[in-house]
């Protein structure tokens, strides 16, 4: 009995190297406490908005 859960872990493995590299990102870009606060947020939701994004494109 085959079982494909193997792609939806490799697509989950994607989605949060995206979130550590926003992370990174926004963090170099922040100066003020509130501003590092906001980073952990940007870096969870500007993932799923980019794959939005793509897929409005394609469409």
């Amino acid at each position: 009995m085959a079982n494909n859960t193997g792609a939806a872990a490799g697509s989950g493995a994607i989605y949060g190297l995206g979130i550590f590299g926003a992370w990174v990102w926004f963090w170099q870009q922040a100066d003020t406490f509130w501003q590092y606060v906001l980073v952990f947020f940007e870096g969870i939701f500007w993932p799923a908005l980019m794959v939005y994004q793509a897929f409005q494109a394609l469409n």
